[in-house]
């Protein structure tokens, strides 16, 4: 197992799905890990409970990360519960699955606050408060590579934050911090089943070269390699976890 003693890690969005599967996966191969969630406090307390469970420390922290103040106090309090921050996992995000002619003003602002502003607010602070040799993985979507009906304000910003990324990559650079972005295709979570009937799903099922949807452990295990140091040459780079989608 890839090693991560020493380090700390924030996991945007970790209350519950993916966020939840890294945040503890994170955990068991030894990073002290903030679990970050907006309002669902039970939900991050249960994820820090099976954290400390396998022998690991957590801190639930709530932060709307929409909130460019609300994300600067997130790298606040886990420098001052944890002295250091290492890691960071973009994970927040919201799905929007609706025509883009069916889309509303207020659907559209919301899913660009969620999914795109609150990477650019917390890039900026990792740009500042990430350890030198620091890891950050951001999680975008195997939709940015299709042309998939109902995608489309959705699939734009993930789009945006793959290229935040990558230039975040290429600036922070200069202090041995890694920058990459993890896509999955679909993976079995209650945000993926969200306004989709059993025929969309088992279309979508059928895409994969080796069938099916992937699981959440599927995305932890290569965000973990991504946050370790066997991974220490590895920036800048979009990995595809979609089994064979595309």
């Amino acid at each position: 197992m890839h090693s991560l003693h020493g380090k700390v890690a924030i996991v945007t969005g970790s209350a519950r799905g993916i966020g939840a599967e890294i945040a503890l996966t994170l955990a068991r191969a030894g990073a002290k890990v903030v679990v970050n969630y907006v309002e669902n406090k039970m939900a991050a307390d249960k994820v820090c409970a099976a954290i400390v469970k396998v022998g690991g420390e957590c801190s639930a922290v709530q932060a709307d990360v929409s909130d460019p103040a609300a994300v600067q106090k997130l790298f606040t309090a886990a420098a001052e519960q944890f002295n250091q921050i290492d890691i960071l996992i973009n994970n927040a995000g919201i799905l929007l699955f609706k025509e883009i002619s069916e889309i509303r003003n207020e659907e559209f602002e919301r899913i660009v606050d969620i999914n795109f502003k609150s990477v650019f607010y917390t890039l900026r602070e990792a740009a500042a408060k990430l350890a030198d040799h620091g890891r950050v993985v951001t999680i975008s979507s195997t939709v940015t590579r299709l042309m998939l009906p109902k995608y489309g304000a959705y699939a734009a910003t993930k789009a945006a934050v793959e290229q935040l990324t990558r230039i975040f990559a290429r600036e922070a650079g200069k202090r041995g911090i890694t920058a990459n972005i993890v896509s999955p295709g679909p993976v079995d979570t209650e945000l993926f089943r969200t306004g989709k009937t059993a025929a969309d799903i088992a279309r979508m099922s059928g895409m994969a070269a080796l069938g099916g949807i992937g699981a959440t452990d599927d995305i932890a295990q290569v965000v973990l390699f991504l946050a370790s140091d066997e991974a220490r040459w590895v920036t800048g780079q979009n990995i595809g976890v979609n089994g064979g989608i595309i």
